[in-house]
């Protein structure tokens, strides 16, 4: 039975880009039961949706085996190497260098007392009185 297609669903250019990342099936042992293609829909849907993981829809594989497979890849570098591949072909389709040549650290986006400086400690009266 085919199952609905969501928004969220990848198109077979992005899932080819994507599947020579994902473990391959091993010959002699036991056949997958869902297809990396859909466990990898539901993921896509439970990111981009933010719902819970036993609230994933009946036509994606059971979530238990959607967080299986999740919990593999975090562990074993799947996503990692995933994300810094797709990051780097973004970056050369965009026209820019594949690696980042420049760092920026913004001093602003670091918090500070609201009158900047030292702040006295509490309970400590001033010099002052």
């Amino acid at each position: 039975m085919q199952r609905r297609g969501y928004w969220t669903d990848l198109t077979d250019a992005q899932w080819q880009q994507i599947e020579r990342f994902l473990p391959p099936e091993h010959p002699r042992g036991r056949k997958r039961k869902y297809p990396l293609r859909e466990i990898f829909n539901a993921l896509l849907y439970l990111d981009r949706t933010g719902c819970s993981w036993r609230l994933l829809p009946q036509d994606f594989p059971p979530y238990r085996s959607v967080f299986g497979w999740f919990v593999r890849w975090k562990h074993d570098g799947t996503l990692q190497r995933l994300h810094e591949a797709l990051h780097l072909c973004m970056r050369v389709a965009l026209g820019r260098e594949p690696e980042p040549t420049v760092g920026i650290i913004d001093s602003q986006s670091v918090r500070a007392t609201e009158k900047g400086g030292r702040r006295a400690a509490a309970g400590v009266t001033s010099a002052r009185t």
